[in-house]
């Protein structure tokens, strides 16, 4: 019991030390010769490479060509930054923008480009993903809302990995708290509110997140083998369950964000997403049974396509009226 009583009542954060790999370890970030390794991006990708290998299988899984995700993948990923980077900027616009300074200075002095400087947020890497998971869709031939809802896991699983990169950072925690899981900020800590005492723990809103998170994507996954969970429904439970946890997370953290009629700018953003999860539900309650392919209509897999062509090329496989691509799923088969 001794020992038990001894154990510290809050969690720490990644410390400042000297341990190197040919360089020096700083906060959030470490170098290995002449290059600098930001843990929040390997955490990034980690939670990207995860995500794609779930979706790999799930669309396989539902009749997808083998590796399909890729295609849909690279503009959705590369978009996705961009709208992260770009949805930051603008909800961060008097840092950027304003105060005196000169129209070039975000682009020079602030440059606005430099995430590894801090400064992406997930709700636009949703927007500019969907965007690019469309374009990618449209490319494939696969369904948009059958793509949504074979990512919908795997994403909210990665962004469960990713919210580790704040813990490494020590940014974006919550107020101050004397509960037990408090976290533990390195003095000096620019985020850290003035004329808080030394020692002053902190709510662990990464933590929370990572929890939800995890949680959400075994939800998902249980949810996802009933055939009611297609059509793009999968997706909005993800949007509804997301944007709930986001509300409270973000209701509770102190770093600067634009506020709008006594809401920060993600929170609004969070309802928004709640709010669309559910007018989907509404409207898609109008399809029933399971989606008949992943595939849109006079579209096909690929290795399909050699089967009724004789030509080397990619010129869709044109069907009869009223009939599908690829073959019918059973009803067990995973959205």
């Amino acid at each position: 019991m001794a020992s038990l009583t001894a154990l510290p009542a809050s969690i720490p954060s990644p410390p400042v030390s000297s341990f190197t790999f040919g360089g020096e370890w700083t906060i959030g970030s470490f170098t290995f010769g002449p290059f600098t390794i930001h843990i929040y991006a390997l955490c990034i990708l980690v939670g990207i490479v995860v995500a794609t290998l779930m979706t790999h299988r799930r669309l396989t899984k539902r009749g997808g060509e083998p590796w399909v995700v890729i295609d849909i993948g690279l503009p959705a990923v590369i978009l996705a930054f961009i709208g992260a980077r770009a949805f930051h900027v603008v909800t961060h616009w008097g840092f950027y923008f304003s105060g005196g300074r000169e129209w070039w200075n975000p682009f020079v002095q602030d440059a606005v480009w430099n995430i590894w400087d801090g400064g992406i947020a997930i709700f636009g890497a949703l927007l500019g993903g969907a965007l690019g998971a469309w374009i990618g869709c449209r490319w494939t031939g696969i369904r948009f809302l059958s793509f949504a809802d074979a990512i919908a896991p795997g994403l909210i699983l990665a962004q469960a990995l990713g919210r580790f990169g704040n813990w490494f950072n020590q940014e974006l925690f919550g107020l101050p708290t004397d509960l037990p899981w408090g976290l533990e900020i390195d003095p000096g800590n620019a985020a850290i509110p003035a004329g808080l005492p030394e020692g002053t723990l902190f709510h662990p809103t990464f933590l929370y997140e990572v929890i939800w998170n995890a949680l959400g994507a075994v939800v998902l996954l249980w949810l996802g083998r009933s055939v009611a969970m297609q059509w793009g429904r999968l997706f909005a439970v993800y949007l509804i369950w997301y944007g709930a946890g986001r509300i409270v997370w973000e209701s509770i953290r102190i770093d600067p964000s634009q506020v709008f009629f006594g809401l920060r700018t993600n929170v609004w953003a969070a309802i928004a997403a709640v709010v669309l999860g559910i007018v989907i539900l509404i409207v898609q309650r109008r399809h029933t049974g399971a989606v008949p392919s992943v595939y849109r209509p006079g579209r096909q897999r690929a290795d399909e396509k050699a089967l009724h062509s004789t030509e080397d090329d990619f010129v869709d496989v044109s069907e009869p009226a009223g009939r599908e691509a690829t073959a019918q799923p059973s009803p067990q088969a995973t959205s």
